[in-house]
């Protein structure tokens, strides 16, 4: 391709509102364009990468022994609610109706839609394991799309479904979904860990997300170097002390006037926050919630929504706090019978806690649970944070961020029992069918790969995703031997196969650099006046600082060693 020919202009300046790296690369390489927000439109460039992200993805998934299909994007609004999931992904689907009033979604997942096609072909254990995928466009209302790629409301995804007999079926699946998912950030240059995580609105009983650290991710990930245990933070648990065994004290009323936080009481009274419990208040699925959470702890609200069983959850208002006669700052679970109360485990690890008592300027010293309280439920619902100790070896844990690049669950059977998917077993019983999901978002890959592969002057394309491989530049093309010689070497290179975007454009050798860097192609070969004078032609790798004279006999030879897969 001449880049004279080449849909999409570089772009010296790029908006404001290009937060990110991989947003601001992409703009400036003429590779995407907005047309509203979160929904962009993929230019040649950047669709010839995707092409090629894509055929990885494919390979990977064949070599698994999946199979390809193609399912609708709209569906019927009745399977979701069959599933429940209307209501998991609330505001988040798009929703439409046609012209006979019937209510419609915008998938912006398939589970559902694949397991009903799945239940009209699978009558026997005989048919299974099944492993099923497409590369799809997904529809998403993001409330706050954000990072070009990264959080868009329009993106393609591989999702890939797997339907088994058993649990034992559904482990060799899952683990043969992560090998491939390994192959294929490998093959994209990409480095990634795998993480423990919350399956969310997909549900299920195990989920691991894969992450590309970096400091512009949305997720925070817990790590201990010590053993290698990796959560995302919505699904972190850590260390949060051993039990104090310490003699049960009586209950004692202290004043504390004008101390309301955690803070203020404990350095009133001369303790450590550790030493206190924290009270507080939510909505769940419309039912007040009083939460007790020891005092240096936080509460972590994906892990208290999963403990509640609840798909709404918020945080009370002042005036719902007043409704249930509570005093803000002096309030506890202690003389309150008539609250559901949820409490975190370190309300187990301790004794003798200081609480609030219920009426303002008060708090209460030596409470302890069981005695002093109860709760409806008693579950780890706080958050993990740096410097609390690894529940599996014990050593410090840090944080980090990072972006999902994939996501893989063990769906289980909530979903094809929702939809009737079901398998008749070798004792003639028919049974559910157990699923799993495996998902990667193809544009959000794309954006991950150059948010960790890129230096001051542009992209840095691994060969096996570049939009082309070799970036031919004439220098001077309006002289004759150049432009001769830029030729043939253009033509001698294609018809190896090579991919080449060839710099034609009467343009300064610095525009053309700085086009060449940008653009991030692996291989640059300069053709001058110079260069030809001195018999030869410059290479230059993209992830080097400077070019080789190779001579014109040995050029062709020379590039094609560089694009060697074994020396890649």
């Amino acid at each position: 391709m001449r880049i004279s020919q080449l849909f999409g202009k570089r772009q010296r300046e790029v908006p404001s509102e290009a937060d990110t790296i991989s947003h601001q690369l992409l703009l400036k390489a003429g590779m995407i364009s907005q047309l509203t927000a979160g929904v962009y439109s993929y230019l040649p460039l950047a669709w010839r990468t995707l092409s090629k992200i894509e055929a990885i993805v494919r390979d990977e998934m064949n070599k698994a022994g999946a199979q390809e299909v193609r399912l609708p994007v709209i569906h019927p609004v009745e399977i979701w609610q069959k599933s429940g999931r209307e209501k998991a992904f609330g505001d988040n689907l798009f929703r439409l109706t046609d012209r006979k009033e019937r209510r419609l979604v915008l998938g912006p997942t398939h589970e559902e839609v694949m397991a009903q096609l799945v239940s009209q072909h699978v009558q026997s254990y005989r048919d299974l394991p099944m492993r099923l995928y497409q590369i799809q466009t997904k529809f998403r209302d993001e409330p706050r799309p954000r990072g070009g790629l990264i959080r868009v409301r329009e993106f393609d995804m591989k999702d890939l479904y797997s339907f088994d007999a058993n649990e034992a079926g559904l482990d060799a699946s899952y683990d043969k979904m992560v090998h491939a998912y390994e192959n294929i950030y490998r093959r994209c240059g990409l480095p990634v860990i795998l993480i423990q995580a919350d399956s969310g609105a997909i549900g299920g009983k195990d989920s691991q997300e894969f992450m590309a650290l970096t400091d512009i991710g949305e997720d925070e990930i817990i790590l201990c170097q010590g053993c290698g245990y990796a959560a995302n933070v919505e699904k972190a648990v850590s260390v949060k002390g051993v039990p104090e065994h310490s003699s049960e004290q009586p209950l004692s009323e202290v004043a504390t006037p004008g101390k309301e936080s955690i803070e203020e009481v404990a350095l009133f009274l001369g303790i450590s926050p550790r030493q206190t419990l924290k009270a507080v208040f939510y909505v769940a699925e419309g039912e007040f919630v009083l939460v007790v959470i020891r005092g240096d702890l936080e509460v972590n609200e994906i892990k208290l929504k999963k403990a509640l069983g609840s798909t709404e959850l918020r945080l009370a208002s002042a005036d719902e706090v007043i409704s249930q006669g509570i005093i803000s700052g002096s309030a506890s679970a202690v003389g309150r019978p008539d609250l559901k109360v949820v409490a975190d485990d370190s309300v187990l690890l301790g004794a003798n806690f200081v609480a609030g008592a219920n009426r303002a300027g008060y708090h209460l010293q030596g409470v302890n649970y069981r005695r002093d309280f109860t709760a409806k439920m008693v579950a780890d619902i706080a958050k993990a944070t740096a410097g609390q100790g690894c529940a599996g070896c014990g050593g410090p844990l840090r944080t980090a961020r990072g972006m999902e690049v994939g996501h893989v669950f063990k769906l289980g059977t909530a979903i094809s029992r929702a939809v009737g998917a079901t398998f008749v077993d070798p004792e003639g019983q028919s049974r559910p069918i157990i699923m799993g999901s495996y998902g990667i978002g193809i544009g959000r890959l794309m954006a991950a790969i150059i948010e960790l592969n890129h230096d001051d002057k542009g992209i840095i394309w691994p060969t096996s995703i570049a939009p082309y491989e070799v970036y031919l530049c004439a220098l001077y093309p309006d002289n004759d031997a150049v432009a001769c010689r830029a030729d043939e070497l253009y033509a001698e290179l294609t018809t190896l196969g090579m991919e080449v975007l060839y710099d034609d454009r009467v343009e300064s050798p610095g525009v053309k650099f700085n086009d060449a860097d940008l653009l991030g192609i692996p291989i640059r070969v300069t053709l001058s006046p110079r260069s030809l004078e001195k018999g030869g032609i410059e290479i230059k790798k993209r992830t080097e600082a400077k070019a080789e004279l190779i001579s014109l006999a040995e050029a062709v030879a020379y590039i094609s060693g560089l694009l060697d897969p074994a020396t890649i």
